[in-house]
């Protein structure tokens, strides 16, 4: 299938490893000028130059808002932005019940105000390009798995931000939604560490609660993003599709 991609200008925050950086590469396969986004320089510039063609990488901390302004204004020179991918988020959290007010903050500013400070940023380039906006969840804002609850409140909050902004940010042609991934296996990751802490343990939860009895890949995730980015998405607004293996169904 043609994703009508080629041509367009993306940004993807978060995009030096992993997930980003899977929807990175596969926006930059589709024909996408892609800005890849990381507060460390050194890996967002290894990440680029994977990707290689026209990817830029642009070092900037989206939870503070004047970042998200300079890194918007330099995606987009021409005022124009075609995709915006919402992927900044951390899972790591302190144990339920052990939450204070530092920890509420800092967990809801990765989860939340990050993506809320880029779109807020990029809401009138995407706007001018007539684009679309992913913002990147959890299946954790979804259901209680065991999940931190501040990263699980954080996710909740996300999705109602999602469903809220569709209406408002129809109106000027841009549409907004939400991939909320289960778990996903890449250098690096939590189920990298705690396979190698447990394995047994992690493949009975597998047989326990997935339907698809395995982990994900970041690359699969990536083509629900990058469809629903692309113009062959152009009736879908306002949504959190699942991508997790079947975990909340089985």
């Amino acid at each position: 299938m043609n994703l009508e991609l080629a041509g367009k200008r993306a940004l993807v925050t978060g995009s030096s490893r992993g997930l980003g950086f899977a929807i990175a590469a596969g926006l930059a396969s589709e024909g996408c000028t892609v800005t890849l986004n990381s507060r460390q320089g050194e890996p967002l510039q290894q990440a680029v130059a994977a990707i290689g063609g026209e990817a830029v990488g642009i070092s900037a901390d989206v939870t503070n808002p004047e970042d998200c302004r300079r890194l918007v204004k330099a995606a987009s020179p021409q005022g124009r932005l075609d995709v915006l991918v919402c992927n900044v988020g951390s899972g790591r959290s302190v144990p339920p019940g052990e939450e204070d007010e530092d920890e509420w903050r800092r967990v809801l500013d990765l989860n939340l105000m990050a993506t809320a400070n880029v779109v807020r940023a990029a809401r009138s380039a995407v706007a001018a390009a007539g684009g679309a906006i992913v913002c990147i969840s959890s299946i954790a804002g979804l259901a209680a798995i065991g999940a931190p609850v501040t990263y699980a409140a954080a996710k909740a909050a996300l999705h109602a931000y999602v469903r809220g902004l569709a209406r408002p940010l129809g109106r000027e042609g841009v549409r907004i939604n939400a991939v909320a991934p289960g778990n996903l296996l890449f250098p690096g990751s939590v189920w990298e560490r705690k396979l190698n802490e447990d394995r047994l343990a992690v493949e009975g939860m597998l047989k326990a609660d997935v339907a698809l009895n395995r982990l994900g890949t970041p690359e699969e995730v990536s083509s629900v993003v990058i469809f629903l980015a692309s113009p062959r998405a152009s009736f879908v607004t306002g949504s959190v599709y699942v991508a997790d293996g079947g975990q909340l169904r089985s």
